[in-house]
Parts: C-alpha cells; sequence; structure tokens
C-alpha cells in the first residue's frame, strides 16, 4: 500500500482497494447528495455489497490496465477520488473523472490529485489524449478541467441521461504535448 503526498496540508492520494469498501461507503453516506448532483456514483454504491462490487471493477480494471481509482485523504479521512473510467493504451486515451464530498471543496484536492494522475498516465502509460467529460452545469468540475489545462473541444448536446433529466456533456482534453510543455513551463 502506498501513499503519494498531495501537499504541505498532509493530503495523500491512496489506490481504492476492495478492503476499504466500508470506509468508501462511508465517505459516499456523508457526500451523497452533493457528490450525485452530476455523478452517477452516488446511485452506484448504496451499500457494501454494491461498494465492494464497485471497486472490485475497478480493481479489474487495474488488472487489465483499462482504468484506475485513487482515493483521496485529508486530515485522515477519505474525502474524493480521482479515477480513469476508461484508459485505451492501444489508442493513447483515457477518460478521467473525479468526485469529492462537501467538507474538502475549496482546497485545490481534485486538482492535485489529477495532475499526479494525468502525469503517471502520459509519463509511464504513454497516453497521448486524457479526456475529462462533464455536464454542462457542472461549473466546479469544468474550473478543474481549465487549471488542468485542458481544451474544451465541444458539446455532446443532450448526450447523457440522468436521473430522468438529459444532460449536454462538454469534452475536454490535454493531448500529451500540451500537458508537458504546461508542466515544464514551456
Amino acid at each position: 500500500m502506498y501513499a503519494i503526498s498531495l501537499g504541505d496540508d498532509g493530503a495523500e492520494l491512496r489506490p481504492l482497494e476492495p478492503w476499504r469498501a466500508g470506509e468508501f461507503l462511508a465517505h459516499i453516506d456523508r457526500g451523497r447528495d452533493f457528490i450525485g448532483r452530476y455523478v452517477g456514483l452516488a446511485d452506484a454504491v448504496t451499500d457494501l455489497e454494491s461498494s465492494r462490487a464497485f471497486l472490485r471493477a475497478y480493481a479489474e480494471k487495474a488488472v487489465a490496465d483499462t482504468g484506475r481509482i485513487h482515493g483521496i485523504w485529508a486530515d485522515g479521512a477519505l474525502v474524493g477520488g480521482v479515477l480513469f473510467r476508461t484508459m485505451d493504451l492501444a489508442q493513447g486515451t483515457a477518460e478521467a473523472g473525479c468526485w469529492l464530498e462537501p467538507s474538502a471543496v475549496g482546497r485545490g484536492l481534485v486538482t492535485r490529485a489529477a495532475r499526479l494522475l494525468i502525469d503517471w498516465a502520459v509519463e509511464e502509460r504513454g497516453v497521448h489524449r486524457v479526456e475529462w467529460l462533464v455536464a454542462a452545469e457542472n461549473e466546479a468540475s469544468i474550473a478543474v478541467a481549465r487549471r488542468l489545462g485542458m481544451r474544451k473541444d465541444g458539446v455532446l448536446r443532450e448526450g447523457f441521461l440522468y436521473r430522468g433529466k438529459r444532460y449536454d456533456m462538454e469534452v475536454w482534453s490535454v493531448l500529451a504535448p500540451e500537458w508537458r510543455a504546461a508542466r515544464d513551463g514551456s
């Protein structure tokens, strides 16, 4: 088990593994309404069994090298996470995402965690394009995409049905050369 520091405030990025299902469920329960505004995670993880199944699916993605999930811990508690919902290494693409409970908002945790995850994908796994799909109404997530140096590629009009409502989905992305240039200050 490893943890990567997210800065001087003691926050850490750690893998979210199936054995953490109880902690993951408690975290989702604390932020269920907030997380569930735009992210289906709140509907997918409703009890210990579904929590374990969700994390097990990501453990299987990690083994197959088709996805990853990491949690963000602050003040000793799981407060959010970042993931690669999909990774297609043959195509050099990955779709990143995030979530956060209300107690951790405004601290830059998601941006810092996503930077680490994207840097790993670009430098260690050879990903060329990282995408960020976000409901057009989700201003906080769009702000993260901007802070990550992503560009808005377009809008999938009413492309996502969630809780009976159709949402426009914005597609943001960053390419490996852009990522490296921004990171290195070039």
